[in-house]
């Protein structure tokens, strides 16, 4: 008589389908209509760009890891993501070793020294851009013109930058188009919110993302602008369309290894990044806050996490003395 082994193990014996390459698979397709957009309106430069990040994140830290003797972990895809979200985080007139330079810091010193994939305690990417921005702020923060501009523009101002000016102008219903389209200057990936929108609800479709993330802190920023108003004029609806908003919201603020587990968590982790991307962006001295706020938001999070935890069925409570 046979008998079939059985293989016993602690619980739980949840299985799921979800794989990591699977889900990172997902953020890159979802990242592609924000992508593609960044090559039609940044031309060549911006696909050049997007390349070497890609190769060099997942170069990096396929070398680490086979110097430090670990497992080679770069099919999983997370290093691509890493790469295609730094590179969208630049600008298109940015020089070619930056992107190298940058996803360096972001495998290295922001992933991989803190234990690899799941143990970073902030978004590699967004490091990476604030060390980038740090170290080299004037090719940071050059922005070539949107094709279709004037052929002698060779930078533009973003429109936050404008608005920071106190030019409201800009805010128009044809400017609107523009910022939703992604004819605006900007980094590579952040100009056409319609794009990133189309990403963001791929990814809340297929259950890679929660909802409440992207939903709360683009409702917060909108809410806030509203009722603040920059220079006594309100135009939240553009204000939450132009800059970094949708790609933060949607792709970097929703970062499983540095955003909260719990729903309530996420909410909050939502609200603070909201209420910082609005306080920076009106009443700091840098136009844009949407790195920052998540971040800052993202060291947080164990604290979070902590006060937000479900008690337990039928733990006890042990009363402190």
């Amino acid at each position: 008589m046979k008998m079939d082994k059985f293989i016993v193990s602690g619980t739980p014996h949840v299985r799921s389908k979800d794989s990591i390459q699977g889900i990172m698979r997902d953020v890159l397709i979802g990242l592609t209509p924000a992508a593609l957009m960044g090559i039609y309106v940044f031309g060549l430069n911006a696909l050049v760009i997007m390349v070497l990040s890609i190769a060099s994140a997942m170069f990096f830290e396929y070398l680490y890891q086979k110097l430090m003797k670990k497992p080679i972990t770069v099919t999983d895809l997370s290093a691509a993501v890493t790469g295609l979200l730094l590179a969208m985080n630049m600008p298109a007139s940015a020089p070619y070793w930056m992107p190298i330079v940058g996803s360096a810091f972001a495998i290295i010193i922001a992933k991989q020294l803190f234990g690899g994939l799941g143990q970073n305690f902030i978004n590699p990417a967004l490091a990476a851009r604030a060390f980038l921005l740090a170290s080299y702020p004037t090719a940071m923060t050059t922005w070539p013109a949107p094709a279709g501009q004037a052929v002698d523009a060779v930078s533009v101002a973003t429109p936050l930058a404008l608005l920071k000016a106190g030019d409201i102008t800009v805010a128009t219903s044809g400017d609107m188009v523009n910022a939703l389209v992604g004819t605006v200057g900007g980094c590579i990936g952040e100009t056409s919110a319609i794009a990133l929108i189309i990403g963001g609800v791929y990814l809340i479709v297929r259950h890679v993302i929660s909802w409440r993330i992207p939903v709360v802190y683009i409702a917060t920023v909108f809410i806030l602008t509203a009722l603040i108003g920059r220079n006594g004029v309100r135009i939240p609806q553009y204000e939450i369309l132009v800059g970094g908003l949708m790609l933060g919201a949607f792709f970097m603020a929703t970062d499983y290894a540095s955003s909260p587990v719990t729903p309530l968590g996420q909410i909050i982790m939502a609200l603070g990044c909201g209420l910082l991307t609005t306080l920076i962006r009106i009443f700091g001295g840098y136009p844009e806050g949407v790195s920052y706020s998540i971040l800052i938001m993202n060291l947080c999070v164990p604290l979070i996490d902590r006060f937000t935890e479900p008690k337990i069925f039928g733990a006890l409570e042990v009363k402190k003395s």
